[in-house]
């Protein structure tokens, strides 16, 4: 659940040479590639903690802080705290979006498939381009339009799967999850001088500081080792692994190899707890991420043609 740069970062102008070129980019897509497989682990981790989701959240939340802190300090070299001198009302919003996606993230794992929350997050792009059309009055074009009802098409089916499982309530903090993180995108296209990486930390934070009254700070060592994983690995690497990597690809490019996370995720936790999200819940995935993918697949031709 770190994918926040992945909708906001520009793409680097390519160099003269064409094999460093090609080189650069390999290097861009490996970089994205583990980015989201570090993410893809998840829901995997979040099977295989015992702890409730305040406490997970809390200790995933200290120790991602604490990483993308000491990252921010190696990379700014000594001017650590420049980043979020300057993030102002627009970085504090970013990160109360970004936050909130994350609270409801962890809770939707603990009540309802892995597949449905990945496939509400995949969603999102699209929630952010509707709430681009009414707050910034941007246009949306014929195959956005398509895809969002397409989008709209399989999370009904997903959701139908939901009803007599007990799984509704996952299913709409999964919604909240998904339209929190689009209001942060919106965000962030509206305010681009946002440093990402401090409202990041600082979202990281505000989630600690939130779930700490709830939680259980006492956990077992195995319990605890995995947290720190969720929040160093899966997080925090996860997002160093991404931002470095988009810089070096178009961001059509690092949208596909990104759909890995939503492709691999249930997949991991299928194969190691056996977790089947159910035939409706799958045939309304498929259809989500066939719209995701042929979305960004048009909108990557389309940007080549006027290129």
């Amino acid at each position: 659940m770190a994918r926040d740069d992945v909708r906001v970062s520009q793409t680097v102008g390519a160099i003269a040479s064409p094999v460093p070129a090609a080189l650069q980019y390999r290097r861009g897509a490996l970089l994205v590639a583990g980015g989201a497989l570090a993410w893809s682990s998840s829901g995997l981790i979040a099977r295989a903690v015992s702890t409730d989701a305040p406490t997970t959240l809390f200790w995933r939340s200290v120790f991602s802080c604490i990483f993308v802190l000491i990252y921010i300090a190696l990379r700014d070299r000594g001017n650590t705290v420049a980043g979020f001198r300057k993030l102002g009302l627009a970085g504090i919003g970013v990160a109360l979006s970004f936050a909130t996606s994350m609270g409801c993230f962890i809770a939707a794992l603990k009540e309802t498939t892995v597949a449905n929350v990945l496939i509400f997050q995949a969603a999102s792009p699209f929630v952010a381009a509707l709430l681009a059309w009414l707050w910034m009055r941007e246009r949306v074009s014929l195959r956005s339009g398509a895809a969002i009802l397409a989008t709209m098409l399989g999370i009904v089916v997903m959701v139908s799967d939901s009803v007599g499982k007990g799984r509704l309530f996952g299913d709409f903090l999964s919604l909240i999850m998904g339209t929190s993180f689009a209001v942060m995108i919106v965000l962030a296209r509206r305010h681009r001088d946002v440093a990402m990486t401090a409202a990041t930390c600082l979202a990281t934070a505000l989630t600690a500081i939130a779930s700490f009254p709830f939680a259980t700070l006492a956990v077992s060592l195995e319990d605890l080792a995995l947290l720190m994983v969720f929040g160093v690995c899966q997080m925090g690497l996860g997002l160093v692994m991404f931002t470095a990597g988009v810089r070096l690809i178009p961001a059509a490019d690092a949208g596909l190899i990104t759909v890995l996370e939503t492709v691999l995720g249930p997949l991991w936790v299928w194969l190691a707890f056996g977790e089947n999200p159910g035939d409706r819940a799958l045939l309304g995935g498929s259809i989500v991420l066939a719209a995701v993918i042929a979305h960004t697949l048009l909108e990557k031709r389309a940007a080549e043609a006027t290129g």
